[in-house]
């Protein structure tokens, strides 16, 4: 039985995006719910360790148009990033290299009180560049191989002149 190089291409992109899946999975991440008041401010805080980079998940079951302020706080309460949120599910990244605890600051500037539920954590993205090469390297693969077969492809065109 012989396997195309394409076949073995897709075969490298799935195996990639599984791996890739697995390492996000195992990453410690902290979620919350909180019903937050006009005003007020909610914070989460998490252990990053090295240079990497974190995210947030934020989720308003409720959305009604509200808007939400958030600020990502390194180790010393400096920022290191802020977002305007308007959306009913808003995810953010941003950048990190010290090690310490960093804390996402979540404050409610709408008029009415919002059911908010939050998850922090890394991306442990150093650890997925192996399973990032696989998915490339696949691509490719199955990229150069639809080339070759579209290249050689040819369309038979009718007569211009048919009586």
């Amino acid at each position: 039985m012989k396997i195309s190089p394409f076949k073995i291409g897709l075969i490298l992109v799935i195996i990639g995006i599984i791996w890739t899946g697995l390492i996000f999975d195992e990453t410690e991440k902290k979620y919350d719910s909180i019903l937050l008041k006009q005003s007020n401010s909610f914070e989460v805080k998490s252990e990053f360790s090295g240079i990497g980079i974190g995210y947030y998940k934020l989720y308003m079951p409720e959305f009604e148009g509200e808007e939400i302020f958030v600020q990502i706080l390194n180790t010393n309460q400096n920022v290191i990033a802020e977002q305007m949120v308007q959306t009913k599910l808003s995810v953010g990244y941003f950048d990190f290299n010290e090690n310490g605890e960093h804390t996402v600051k979540i404050t409610n500037i709408a008029k009415n009180q919002i059911d908010l539920q939050t998850e922090f954590g890394n991306t442990n993205s150093q650890k997925m560049l192996p399973s990032g090469v696989m998915v490339l390297v696949g691509a490719l693969v199955m990229m150069i191989m639809s080339y070759m077969k579209i290249k050689n492809y040819k369309i038979e065109h009718p007569e211009e002149n048919i009586s």
